[in-house]
């Protein structure tokens, strides 16, 4: 199939006019456009997030949030249905604002407001914040409205997270005070309760243990000799009327200076048993020494005048020495019941010991580990405390401003050339697409190559086709009717529509059927 150049230039000069109307109505429908637009005045301000003051390696702050997630937060509080409103109603950005609805008022609000940051590396973080009105001095209000609302956010944002940092670590420091007030309580009370058995005297206790079982093997050692002595003394006074199994004299002693033998005995006993502070060595010293003094102001010549026959001496001798002997036995006897007593208790203590150092132990390491966290906390609370101080003298990262929004002298739109332009553009666009619509629904063969190209014949000759008188005047008609149709929607503003193709009585003949069209014949 072949393009037919003067067939196509043909039909532009013929439908020529309707694109032109079209052409026409759109480019003054956009200078009428650009001239009777509103002029609308735009300002701006740029805003700086600047570092913390003080070195981070000196104080650190608490509010650890980064720039950029920063400015987003406080971008989408400001941009809240509740600020639209409010401040469309306190400067009356629009003239029908009391005839629109809420939503239409934000939706307008936030299309004239523009938030720009501008971030990078080893960059400075920028935000800058414009708005247009019709009115100058309403854009330059609104603008500084906002950056005083962006700062009062910042301020308000970093000094809330700093107070509340602080508020979050000064209740836990309390509260773990009081914990280790209850730990240490809970300690002592234990310790009071089981004074006898705390864990850290086990050692003294398993070495007294050793030392009374010696004590007890001694003590029942020298009571079995005690023993078998007094049955000696008794079978050999039984045996040969003597205490001394030699059967010497034997002076006749007074009875302080027996009770006196006997005391120095049980003195050397207990000083073998005993240490020199003892106790019972001390009660037995102070015996030892009042009977010394008794016999040695007694008159020894005294004692011989006493009647020798009441007792004999052997006798005497006997009772004086089993008296003694008993004496012995009877202190060994109650040191080996009091031994025993403390063994038993001993025992129980070492035994009660190790259920009270388990129990102590966990008391202990809940103690240490609440210390460990009330210290930790009582750190973050000193830091806490410095980060508040720092933000609220805003020695921080804080937002400053670097340009104020001031009232504009010339307007910043529209652009009217460009408005103007637009039309045109639309006018040419809409005649192009009149033209190649127009081609797109006519079906009809105009050419004998289209002949070919559709039904693969060849055309042996053409015979022209002559209209009659009448037809070119209404298709005249038509083209004038719809370019004044054309004309009209335009000036409304209304979308163009219409037919594309004109009709005809005779079968394959339209009204972009060019003058010299012909009509085709083929065997």
């Amino acid at each position: 199939m072949t393009f037919d150049l003067t067939l196509y230039w043909r039909l532009l000069l013929r439908r020529l006019p309707v694109m032109a109307v079209l052409l026409i109505a759109c480019s003054v429908a956009g200078v009428v456009a650009a001239f009777k637009l509103p002029e609308t005045y735009a300002t701006s301000a740029r805003l700086l997030v600047e570092a913390a003051q003080i070195p981070d390696r000196m104080v650190t702050s608490t509010v650890q949030t980064d720039a950029e997630e920063q400015l987003d937060i406080i971008e989408q509080k400001l941009l809240t249905r509740a600020n639209m409103i409010d401040i469309a109603n306190r400067f009356n950005v629009f003239p029908n604002l009391r005839e629109m609805e809420p939503d239409e008022v934000v939706s307008a609000m936030r299309s004239a407001t523009r938030v720009h940051r501008s971030a990078g590396r080893d960059q400075a973080t920028l935000m800058m914040i414009s708005f247009s009105s019709e009115s100058p001095q309403i854009a330059a209000n609104v603008v500084n409205e906002y950056v005083t609302l962006v700062l009062e956010e910042n301020s308000e944002f970093r000094k809330s997270r700093a107070e509340n940092t602080l508020q979050f670590f000064d209740q836990e420091a309390q509260r773990l005070g009081q914990d280790l007030d209850r730990q240490s309580t809970a300690i002592a009370t234990f310790k009071s309760e089981n004074a006898d058995a705390l864990p850290e005297d086990q050692s003294y206790r398993l070495g007294r243990q050793n030392l009374l079982q010696e004590r007890l093997s001694r003590l029942e050692r020298d009571l079995k000799a005690g023993q078998d002595q007094r049955n000696d003394i008794v079978r050999i006074f039984e045996a040969t009327g003597t205490v001394r199994p030699d059967g010497g004299a034997v002076r006749n002693m007074s009875p302080e200076e027996q009770r006196l033998a006997a005391a120095k005995a049980e003195l050397d006993k207990a000083r073998a048993i005993y240490s020199e502070t003892s106790p019972r060595v001390t009660s037995l010293q102070a015996v030892v020494d009042r009977l010394e003094k008794t016999v040695a102001e007694q008159d020894p010549a005294g004692t011989a005048g006493e009647n020798p026959t009441a007792t004999s001496p052997e006798q005497a001798l006997l009772d004086a020495t089993l008296s003694q002997l008993d004496s012995r036995l009877k202190s060994l006897q109650d040191d080996i019941s009091s031994t025993n007593a403390e063994l038993a208790d001993l025992q129980a203590l070492i035994g009660k010991s190790a259920s009270n150092g388990i129990q102590l132990a966990a008391l202990e390491r809940d103690y240490e580990i609440t210390q460990t966290r009330y210290n930790a906390a009582v750190a973050n609370l000193n830091e806490a405390r410095m980060s508040e101080r720092v933000e609220a003298s805003a020695k921080g990262q804080r937002i400053t401003v670097i340009e104020n929004a001031s009232v504009p002298q010339l307007p910043s739109g529209p652009s009217r050339k460009k408005v103007a332009a637009l039309g045109v553009g639309a006018g040419i666009g809409l005649a192009g697409a009149y033209f190649v619509l127009l081609e797109l629904i006519n079906r009809t063969i105009r050419t004998p190559s289209e002949l070919t190209g559709r039904f693969n014949i060849t055309p042996l000759t053409t015979i022209p086709y002559l209209e009659p008188p009448q037809r070119p005047r209404r298709r005249r008609t038509r083209r004038g009717a719809t370019a004044a149709c054309v004309v009209l929607l335009a000036g409304f503003g209304m979308p163009l529509g219409g037919s594309g193709q004109d009709s005809s009585d005779h079968p394959g003949q339209g009204p972009d059927r060019p003058a010299g069209l012909y009509w085709i014949m083929h065997r």
